[in-house]
């Protein structure tokens, strides 16, 4: 690897002493240790190609350094760091601490969802991400905040009255800053691109068809949606194919907003929308749909809303479910960790595995798993879009009283959750759940030839 910098001696220290009076040489060498301790933590990470511009001006190259021209095969982001304290923030608090100077100005990048990348393209090696050997081997020696952060993320359990705290905390932001970020579908999860040139709210209508079909709804049904939002996939459902919803939030922002929604779409007298934890849901249904609700869950209530969900819903019934997933490998990993967005962005919050949302859901609920649709790549064309709307709406968001950092705020989670989404580092799915010897399902919405159990001719 190659760098633009000239490497100390082997003779030198981390902590030698330039000449000049004591106080200053003492912390001159502070900065310049964690400096160097930050750069002999990426020197390992070999994949693509990293430049850092440090706030004297001079350019350190990680990686593969040979190629100067993003081609084939070479990955490429950069850093301007504007403040020394950055190299700091990052060796106590790991990659809650890089979140967090980016949010306080300490570094900039023409493409932040770039760096992000090259840091995941490097995750066997990266030494706080989650996943990688070395987060393990230097644990002692970088992020020693980790134990405050956790500490504090374990101080948040979705409990019914933290649940409800931690919804308000993201959620209860302000509606008129969700309708700018997400446009007029105020659909807060994963659109659905099926070709090109369409719009984000093209796209959201996509989606929300998805899960229909997928459910295979009738004039007939009565639907769950567990997670109202702000009431989209329920007016969609209602207005397209008729029957009742009942819809279920915890957020008293998102509850005023839906049930107002409701009246001026004309849906009221078919969506039903209460003020009502999942745990407390009661009646039977027909169907049960959740759209990117279970990340709020977490790992200790997974089982009770299994059970929950299990409860209510009919033997022949059928749930569907889109979620954001982990690598099954990794789960514990994220489980046992906290991340920027855990600690800044969604309190209590949890990704879940694929794996044990299945296996939770046949232990509690004798469910299998009927069918499995991933769109990883379409979370990350809907992140750009929203990326795109909150630099388009920034002046009207200073009008709400947003200031920089929460622009920078917001703009860093778009860009982290874009970058793992395109990575492939994490993943979006809509997964259909029913119970075994589920004669419905013979209903084929593809038109195929039913099944039947007549004598072969």
């Amino acid at each position: 690897m190659k760098t633009a910098f000239v490497p100390s001696s082997p003779s030198s220290s981390i902590f030698s002493l330039p000449e000049g009076r004591p106080a200053c040489r003492f912390r001159s060498a502070i900065r310049c240790g964690w400096r160097r301790l930050v750069f002999n933590l990426l020197r390992p990470m070999q994949k693509g190609r990293l430049v850092i511009e440090t706030p004297d001006g001079v350019k350190h190259v990680f990686g593969e350094a040979g190629c100067t021209d993003a081609v084939e095969g070479v990955f490429e982001a950069s850093i301007t760091v504007r403040r020394e304290r950055f190299f700091r923030r990052c060796v106590l608090a790991g990659d809650i601490g890089f979140g967090e100077s980016y949010v306080d100005g300490d570094w900039d990048s023409p493409n932040v969802a770039a760096v992000i990348g090259w840091f995941l393209l490097n995750i066997d090696t990266a030494p706080t991400l989650s996943g990688s050997v070395r987060r393990r081997a230097h644990g002692w020696v970088v992020n020693l905040m980790r134990f405050v952060n956790r500490a504090e993320h374990l101080l948040r359990p979705n409990s019914r009255n933290i649940a409800r705290r931690n919804i308000s905390a993201h959620y209860d932001t302000s509606n008129a800053f969700f309708e700018r970020l997400l446009g007029p579908s105020m659909m807060y999860s994963s659109a659905l691109w099926t070709k090109e040139g369409v719009t984000l709210d093209e796209a959201q209508e996509a989606k929300n068809e998805a899960l229909c079909t997928l459910l295979q709804l009738r004039p007939s049904d009565h639907v769950l949606e567990i997670g109202t939002g702000w009431g989209g996939w329920a007016i969609h459902a209602a207005r397209h194919y008729g029957g009742r919803v009942t819809s279920i939030t915890i957020s008293r922002e998102q509850f005023t907003y839906a049930w107002d929604r409701m009246q001026r779409e004309g849906v009221s007298d078919r969506v039903d929308v209460r003020l009502v934890d999942y745990r407390d849901i009661d009646g039977q249904y027909d169907k049960i749909v959740s759209i990117e609700m279970m990340e709020a869950i977490g790992h200790r209530y997974l089982p009770v809303f299994c059970q929950s969900v299990s409860r209510v819903l009919k033997p022949e019934g059928l749930m569907a479910l889109q979620y954001i997933t982990c690598p099954d490998s990794r789960y514990d990993e994220f489980r046992r960790g906290v991340d920027f967005i855990q600690k800044h962005i969604f309190p209590g919050s949890l990704l879940l595995s694929q794996n044990r949302v299945s296996r939770l859901l046949a232990e509690k609920g004798g469910f299998v798993l009927h069918r499995l649709d991933d769109y990883g790549r379409d979370y990350a064309r809907t992140l750009e879009a929203w990326r795109r709307n909150l630099d388009s709406h920034r002046a009207d968001m200073e009008c709400m009283g947003f200031a920089e950092r929460d622009f920078r705020k917001w703009a860093y989670y778009l860009d982290y959750c874009r970058a793992a989404f395109a990575m492939r580092n994490i993943s979006v799915v809509q997964a259909l759940y029913t119970r075994p010897n589920n004669l419905k399902l013979q209903s084929s919405f593809r038109g195929a030839k039913l099944a039947t159990l007549k004598p072969v001719a």
